[in-house]
């Protein structure tokens, strides 16, 4: 896949095609992975599970959110809303030639794809890494000191913290608990216990909606990015067993 991707601003988004080894079971899937707040699409969380899912047989195609890594736009305009465009400019894009399609997001951008699945029949399935549901609780508790278009995210430079930013969390989407029960697809939580970025107690909203039907896993001792050899190991492995289960 070499086609160039744009949202609906015309911004170009960087993205990672990856054939899958040959398995005809899986030749109509691909995965689309999105990663979380200040991220990319070679953050680890997101790659890790991306080479295992190519080994498992799947293509996968991994991409930056316009205003990060390589993709076109500026970082402070990186709202949940428009994160979710982007999504959609990449589903329309592989959608052609993809029947089915699985997303994979982290931490706000497992937020997105929880937006996005909740009307969007092309995801037939849906795993979230560390993702977020108490949209608002995040950004109170995580930039709550920091004042809008004055301060940074983790006091990184390269990444200001908008007011845009924070309104689309804080009111826009203050929780997607509203969207949760919509979904339909076959879903799949991954959440560290040691993740103190967004706490485990999101995929557990979750699980009193859907109940059973979804499948939550925790790692002990996992932290948001799931950094540590073992737990990274371990994610990329469930992903891929759990996801080849669905096809």
């Amino acid at each position: 896949m070499n086609q160039i991707i744009k949202n609906p601003l015309g911004e170009t988004l960087d993205y990672s095609f990856a054939s899958g080894a040959a398995d005809s079971k899986k030749s109509d899937w691909i995965v689309v992975l999105g990663h979380g707040v200040t991220g990319n699409k070679d953050r680890p969380v997101v790659a890790d599970p991306a080479a295992a899912l190519n080994a498992a047989g799947f293509d996968t195609l991994r991409f930056s959110f316009a205003g990060n890594g390589d993709s076109e736009g500026d970082f402070r305009d990186a709202t949940i809303s428009k994160e979710v465009d982007d999504l959609n400019a990449v589903l329309n894009a592989v959608s052609t030639a993809y029947p089915r399609i699985a997303y994979i997001g982290h931490s706000m951008g497992g937020a997105v794809g929880v937006i996005q699945a909740s009307s969007d029949i092309r995801i037939r399935a849906l795993i979230s890494i560390a993702g977020m549901i108490d949209t608002k609780a995040f950004a109170e508790t995580e930039f709550g000191e920091e004042i809008p278009n004055e301060g940074l995210m983790w006091e990184e430079e390269s990444c200001p913290l908008s007011s845009a930013f924070m309104t689309d969390l804080c009111q826009t989407h203050s929780s997607l608990e509203n969207k949760v029960e919509a979904i339909t697809a076959p879903w799949l939580l991954l959440h560290g216990t040691a993740d103190d970025v967004v706490l485990s107690k999101d995929s557990e909203t979750v699980r009193s909606v859907k109940g059973d039907s979804v499948t939550i896993v925790t790692v002990e001792g996992a932290d948001h990015s799931f950094n540590e050899p073992t737990h990274k190991a371990q994610l990329a492995d469930t992903i891929a067993a759990w996801l080849s289960a669905q096809a």
